[in-house]
């Protein structure tokens, strides 16, 4: 008769327990990669940001700043400058809205997927008598602050920052679409790290190519805006739940900000 007793390996361990074991060690690998890019797609489900609060003043070394895009304090304004009219950014429109006025159009509020096919038809539904973008913007979708930006660059617009103005995450992508670049001191241009439009519950190895073609197309775009691409080395470095706030001296290092030609003004 055969022999029924089940098969071992080495001292006193079954094939079946190893399978177990095998099995197990994989699925904890599988949740160590999901948990890793859950950390990443939600930064405060994990360790906060220890960095000092937004509405903090920078100064040279110290810019990076926590970043809540659902509801972020915005920095205090000077005496002098206008009220702002949202008291965070939670307080924003969750998309983008177009409010022509005279020759300046204002774009304000999160930049969702879509926006820019909503600019397009913006701009087609009023006509061609603007000549500048105003931007206040938590940031949002790249791909659609790209597309943005390369239409304000086809229509000849500058872009313009008022004080107490926001350009953060995907929306200085925008900000280099204008032929003419103009932001307030006390306006606030950053940047950091970026999910383009993928999604980030998947395991981070699968979404690699994505964001290697994103970041490409990043550069690609800045660098065909006449901005150095070299500024995009500040939101490599910068985590999603922080924000790194340039300076003057930087917005005019990187040619985030461009003077009008003669002929421009």
């Amino acid at each position: 008769m055969p022999d029924k007793r089940r098969f071992r390996l080495g001292s006193g361990i079954t094939a079946k327990s190893a399978i177990y074991a095998v099995f197990g060690l994989q699925l904890l690998l599988a949740l160590l990669l999901m948990g890793g890019d859950l950390l990443r797609a939600f930064p405060g489900f994990g360790l906060p940001s220890t960095q000092p609060r937004f509405d903090q003043p920078v100064n040279p070394g110290d810019q990076t700043r926590r970043y809540r895009p659902g509801d972020m304090p915005l920095a205090p304004a000077k005496d002098g400058n206008p009220a702002r009219p949202f008291k965070s950014t939670g307080d924003m429109p969750t998309r983008l809205v177009f409010d022509g006025q005279g020759e300046v159009i204002t774009l304000t509020g999160k930049i969702s997927l879509g926006d820019a096919d909503r600019f397009d038809s913006f701009l087609e539904a009023e006509g061609t008598a603007f000549t500048e973008v105003r931007l206040n913007s938590p940031g949002g979708s790249v791909s659609d602050a790209l597309a943005i930006g390369d239409r304000l660059r086809q229509e000849g617009f500058g872009t313009v920052m008022v004080a107490g103005d926001i350009c953060l995450s995907a929306c200085p992508y925008i900000l280099a679409g204008g032929i003419s670049r103009s932001v307030d001191p006390d306006a606030q241009v950053g940047v950091h790290q970026h999910f383009f439009d993928v999604n980030t519950v998947l395991p981070a190895f699968l979404a690699v190519e994505d964001v290697q073609r994103g970041q490409a197309a990043v550069m690609d775009h800045l660098d065909k805006m006449g901005v150095d691409p070299l500024l995009m080395k500040h939101a490599l470095v910068t985590p999603p739940d922080e924000i790194y706030i340039f300076l003057a001296e930087e917005l005019e290092l990187y040619r985030l900000v461009l003077e009008p030609k003669p002929d421009e003004t």
